[in-house]
């Protein structure tokens, strides 16, 4: 079972500002606290210990115990909410929505990056405990994004009317995905065991939250992960005074707004904040928190409050007030002893926008970690790219760019009029010089030849390599064939395949191979070559 490395910029599907990152430009330094290597962590690990106290934990340790009242807990688990008691134990979290039976590939690889990075400071740092996290996204209310997932080509969908948060959501109307999941899979010991797992997830439990809860217990528990549900309000009581700043002061968007401005010069922004990044949460509601014509409003609703009422309101009722992208991560880490967020490209490229609103509210900014991104390739797949003399990294290229540089390799003829080109630019050269001498106004004319003949060298390049791929028309279509298997719709493979298709062929050797051949500091794209 063969494992490939490839530098993330290498690869084409990442930002700049994930690669500057990682390359520690010093345009960013100013937009994160510790790196993420291991001096970066014991920093880390100092800072929150000196910031998280005895009666978080304490509190922390009894809303576990509570939102794990209906699960089944692994001794793993149990000894890890246990551990969130010591003052030298602390997380490492990674959160996402509640995709339906996990959503895409990648929704795996940020929970093993999690498990792996707690197990790997455990190794540097043994005097400390590191718990992996989960964080349950169930406040979110993107529904239309977490309602499907996709298995052998076939998009299947959970059509429910949905409002307010997802977590929420009960679980009515899942026999009907269930069939439809069921009659995709084969006749195997493993399909039968995704069978059963999604019937006990989603047609044995209430609501979203709960199902979901189960189904990442299942897969990662006996590996000591602890799920977090943040829609309580135990968990929200710690959160009040930051909502009444918020509310009152508009700090997030103060600071988030000026992190932005100097950001932008360099960088694509990736939110942007609102006055009040707050929703008010009841019942089927999460609608944004507006403040109009001095009183604060609920956008879509009736509901209008005084700042009086409102702030009796956050004392009353915590769990009513939920934050969006920009405080979501503040509520985060004010509930955890946490060191280190993992995420991917797009989630890290917001976390930097906060860096500023941190230091202005007094709470550690955790180390960023961008999570494992893997690519599975059957040995079968493997072989076909060697005899297409295609490696690993070219596979990544963009399908015309690839095809052509393919055809190019192959041909009998060179496909290839660099030299024409640059032979003909150094003749323009000397008649610019000419044109120059005897009347300057001849020189655009000059610049429009040489200009019109390298397209015409260009025309002809491109006619060759028309047909030559006619010629080599077997050769294209098998890289064709092969890199759709690979990159499905012509994006990354973790981000449309679901674990199942992989589970079938796998079975429960799927998760310790992604455990076992994935490094969460490596910080490049991995590729795994399996039977």
């Amino acid at each position: 079972m063969s494992v490939y490395h490839i530098p993330f910029v290498a690869t084409g599907y990442f930002s700049k500002l994930i690669c500057d990152y990682l390359d520690k430009k010093p345009e960013l330094s100013e937009f994160y606290g510790n790196f993420p290597n291991f001096e970066g962590f014991k920093n880390e690990i100092e800072s929150k210990k000196m910031s998280f106290q005895a009666p978080s934990r304490q509190l922390l340790n009894d809303v576990l115990k509570q939102q794990y009242g209906n699960t089944s807990v692994s001794e793993q688990t149990a000894q890890n909410i246990a551990l969130l008691l010591d003052k030298n134990t602390f997380t490492v979290t990674t959160g996402h929505q509640l995709n339906i039976f996990t959503g895409p590939l990648y929704f795996l690889y940020k929970i093993v990056t999690a498990i792996n990075l707690a197990d790997k400071l455990k190794k540097e740092f043994p005097e400390q405990n590191f718990v992996p996290v989960y964080w349950m996204a169930t406040e979110d209310h993107d529904f239309e994004e977490i309602q499907y997932f996709n298995v052998n080509n076939a998009k299947i969908s959970w059509n429910q009317e949905s409002s307010g948060a997802v977590g929420r959501l009960k679980t009515d109307g899942f026999d009907e995905v269930f069939k439809e999941f069921s009659t995709l899979l084969g006749t195997s010991s493993n399909a039968d065991a995704l069978r059963e797992l999604f019937k006990n997830a989603y047609l044995e439990n209430d609501n979203l939250a709960e199902a979901t809860r189960y189904l990442v217990n299942e897969l990662f528990g006996g590996y000591g992960l602890v799920i977090v549900d943040g829609d309580d309000a135990q968990l929200k009581k710690q959160f009040t005074p930051f909502v009444k700043e918020e509310l009152l002061q508009k700090t997030s968007f103060k600071r988030v707004s000026e992190s932005n401005k100097m950001l932008e010069i360099n960088y694509k922004i990736q939110v942007n904040p609102r006055e009040i990044n707050l929703f008010y949460l009841k019942d089927a509601v999460r609608e944004r928190i507006i403040f109009e014509n001095n009183s604060f409003k609920v956008n879509n609703t009736d509901f209008i409050f005084t700042e009086k009422e409102m702030l009796k309101e956050t004392e009353e009722h915590p769990e009513r007030f939920s934050p969006n992208v920009i405080l979501r991560p503040l509520y985060q880490e004010i509930v955890l002893p946490n060191l280190a967020y993992i995420g991917g490209g797009g989630e890290l490229a917001y976390w930097f926008q906060l860096k500023n609103y941190f230091n202005n509210v007094n709470i550690p900014f955790p180390i960023l970690v961008l999570r494992n991104s893997v690519l599975l390739a059957t040995k079968k797949q493997v072989s076909k790219l060697n005899k297409l003399n295609i490696s690993i990294p070219e596979i990544f290229k963009k399908q015309e760019s690839l095809i052509a540089d393919a055809v190019k390799g192959l041909s009998e003829v060179k496909i290839d009029f660099s030299i024409q080109k640059t032979y003909l630019q150094q003749q323009f050269i000397a008649l610019k010089e000419l044109a120059k001498k005897t009347d300057s106004t001849f020189l655009n004319a000059v610049n429009a030849q040489e200009k019109k003949q390298l397209n015409g060298l260009d025309n002809l390049e491109k006619r060759l390599l028309k047909a030559q791929k006619r010629k080599l028309s077997d050769v294209v279509g098998r890289i064709t064939d092969l890199q759709n298997e690979l990159f499905p719709n012509q994006s990354l493979q973790e981000r449309r395949q679901n674990f199942s298709e992989y589970y079938e062929v796998l079975g429960a050797d799927l998760i310790p191979m992604l455990l076992k051949k994935t490094d969460p500091l490596k910080f490049e794209f991995t590729v795994i070559e399996f039977p």
